[in-house]
């Protein structure tokens, strides 16, 4: 697919200041737009899907649905779309759960102002952009690779990592059902089968899960 001569953006980070500066720098180019903003990844997939982007730029880390799950549906849904994650934590799980969900490069926050335009241009080409010390961490990870860790990750299907993450940010059955469109008996299924596969027993041990794989923050 050729290069838009003009990129169009849509930018989701449930924080407007972190998307004025974005739009700022974003819109400065000559070669980049900022045409569509979202606050969280469930609006960041109705907008993607329904206007005219070139480009996603979603904060891995946001309530209800994460970055790296938008990015996901999205790399699913609409193929041609290309993804560029940021966040404010040089996070080795937010890294790799980034690149496995079809994202092309990964920004930190702390150099967005500098970083984020030859990002969005790379990404355009078709080629990575990564952080610095990500380069190490990729090169270690290949050492390793096939750690258990990863391996009980994968275990889990998409939409029992959805309700993982609501059930740690405190959502009752009720609104779970509500926020996914399904009903609370399914929900009350996809817990049990969440705690049946990763052996444990409650909400705190689901909580503190999350935490360790990146699905929300402490």
């Amino acid at each position: 697919m050729p290069i838009p001569l003009v990129t169009r953006i849509l930018i989701a980070d449930d924080h407007p200041i972190v998307r004025s500066g974005l739009k700022k720098v974003l819109d400065a180019q000559p070669d980049l737009e900022v045409v569509a903003e979202a606050e969280d990844g469930a609006e960041a997939i109705k907008k993607a899907l329904a206007e005219d982007v070139h480009l996603a730029i979603l904060d891995v880390s946001m309530p209800k649905t994460t970055g790296i799950q938008a990015a996901e549906e999205l790399h699913k849904r609409k193929p041609g779309l290309k993804l560029l994650m940021l966040s404010m934590y040089a996070s080795e799980q937010f890294l790799f759960e980034s690149l496995r969900a079809g994202a092309s490069g990964y920004v930190l926050k702390s150099d967005a102002d500098q970083d984020i335009v030859e990002a969005a241009r790379r990404t355009m080409r078709g080629q990575s952009f990564l952080y610095p010390s990500a380069i190490s961490t990729l090169v270690k990870d290949f050492v390793e690779r096939g750690r258990p860790e990863d391996r009980e990750f994968d275990i889990l299907t998409p939409r029992e990592l959805q309700v993982l993450k609501l059930i740690a940010e405190a959502y009752t059955s009720k609104e779970i059902a509500r926020e996914l469109v399904i009903s609370i008996k399914t929900v009350e299924r996809h817990r049990q089968n969440i705690l049946d596969k990763l052996g444990m027993s409650d909400r705190v041990e689901l909580t503190r899960y999350a935490i360790r794989r990146g699905l929300i923050q402490p």
